[in-house]
């Protein structure tokens, strides 16, 4: 496969993937290509991905994607590099700890070793279609990393028993272990993944790879591992949003005209007043309410939501946040103490908050006890947000309370995790709130938030 080749099936799978690359881009890196040393794979990689990706959250999917399309030189272990011969599975990790005490020195090491490894354990059978995750399984329980985490602690402890005196130095030493073995296990997916493309091709094997982008993965299904990598995201996205609500509060408004600045200008053109000059705007900030269901069914999108709108609060005026199952408990003060949004779930869970009788969704009588207690405390700069699914275990929805907050605040707006095609079937009501509500929008992944709140600013 020629390289311009390679690049196209590179460019056409991150597509596939949903990572924007426009088609300039996609010249910048064959440009690119140009100036590389090829016999160098990660000058290679980085010249492409600074061409490429434009986010960070796009960065473990473009490395997936350039492993499988670019395959992976490892020296032949046969023949020359570290001269291994055929040890067993308790000098593999010897050598491996060894490597991993090396840093940097030791990378040659661990490709060679990940070779082994996969020969050894892995049991890939050539022409069958699967994504490889049985093999990497195989071979990292083969390789036992708690054995090797302990030998590493041993080796520390004897090389300078000071090292580790304590709770904190011992901690932190762990922590970079776990890194290591990690980026080692990359390297054995790595292995893995090359030989399967030797065997399938790239085509088959980019598809039996392809998983959605951080932002593209739904909050109602995602596994533990896409949700901690999705909270990774939130803090760059908040960050992000926060600058462009700034700019456009500043630039999307004209101020009113300023007489006096107007006519010095017009000096220049004879005392017509061609150029009119206006006082910076000075907008005043929206008020926020947020009334959030963390019933289990949408825990996770709740708290996502809070932790990206509470990110925002510099933006507004006011931020005040209430938490629903079948009661209503006002959070705002809990979450300004906290340090982050999963201690203020736990903080109510231990509290029991948002809970009356049974635990189980009423969204009618969460929504009546909101408009009895705080819609007086409303006003026309407020802006009130819903966040849930609206499934009331066919409890009466009591719609027209909805009605009356959206008649006493600025703006209402409903989120929903749930697909479109979803919403009105078995217990969901949510056609009865629709018609009170500014919008109700789709809101079933982290694009789509991200989409919402940028609207909103």
């Amino acid at each position: 496969m020629s390289l311009i080749t390679t690049l196209d099936a590179l460019v056409d799978e991150l597509r596939a993937l949903g990572v924007p690359v426009s088609a300039s881009e996609k010249a910048d890196a064959a440009a690119a290509l140009g100036h590389a040393d090829l016999a160098d794979r990660e000058e290679v990689r980085s010249g492409l991905a600074v061409t490429l990706v434009k986010s960070a959250g796009h960065l473990s999917a473009f490395d997936r994607v350039f492993d499988v399309c670019f395959g992976q030189r490892v020296p032949d272990r046969a023949t020359g590099g570290v001269g291994l011969g055929e040890p067993d599975d308790a000098t593999i990790r010897r050598l491996l700890a060894e490597s991993i005490e090396a840093g940097e020195n030791g990378s040659l090491m661990q490709r060679h070793l990940a070779g082994l490894l996969v020969d050894r354990h892995a049991g890939i059978q050539p022409g069958r279609a699967v994504a490889g995750t049985s093999y990497l399984f195989r071979a990292m329980r083969a390789l036992d990393v708690d054995r090797v985490t302990a030998a590493l602690v041993r080796r520390a402890e004897a090389r300078t028993p000071a090292a580790l005196a304590g709770p904190l130095p011992r901690r932190l030493f762990l922590e970079d272990v776990e890194r290591r073995l990690a980026a080692f296990r990359l390297e054995v997916e790595a292995e893995i993944r090359r030989r399967l493309v030797a065997d399938r091709g790239v085509d088959a094997v980019a598809k039996t790879l392809r998983r959605p982008l951080p932002e593209d993965v739904g909050f109602l299904t995602a596994a533990t591992a896409e949700l901690h990598e999705l909270w990774d995201t939130i803090q760059p996205l908040s960050r992000k949003l926060a600058a462009r609500m700034v700019h456009r509060r500043r630039h999307g408004h004209r101020g009113r005209i300023d007489v006096r600045r107007t006519m010095r200008a017009s000096l220049s053109t004879g005392g017509i007043p061609v150029d009119l000059r206006h006082h910076t705007p000075r907008p005043a900030k929206p008020e926020l309410v947020v009334l959030a269901d963390i019933s289990g069914s949408v825990s996770a999108f709740a708290a996502f939501t809070l932790q990206l709108t509470y990110a925002l609060r510099s933006r507004f005026a006011r931020v005040r946040c209430f938490v629903f199952v079948d009661g209503l408990d006002e959070v705002t003060d809990l979450i300004e103490r906290s340090a982050n949004v999963l201690e203020v779930a736990s903080e109510i869970n231990r509290l029991g908050l948002g809970v009356w009788l049974d635990g189980r969704s009423d969204y009618g009588n969460a929504i009546e006890t909101f408009c009895r207690d705080h819609a007086g405390e409303l006003r026309a700069r407020t802006t009130v947000l819903v966040l849930g699914d609206a499934r009331s275990n066919y409890h009466a929805p009591r719609a027209d309370a909805l009605g009356r907050i959206a008649g006493r605040c600025g703006h209402l707006f409903w989120l929903n995790p749930e697909p479109r095609a979803a919403w009105d079937s078995g217990d969901s009501v949510i056609g009865r709130y629709a018609g009170y509500c500014d919008e109700v929008v789709e809101c079933r992944n982290l694009r789509q938030l991200r989409a919402f709140v940028e609207r909103l600013a």
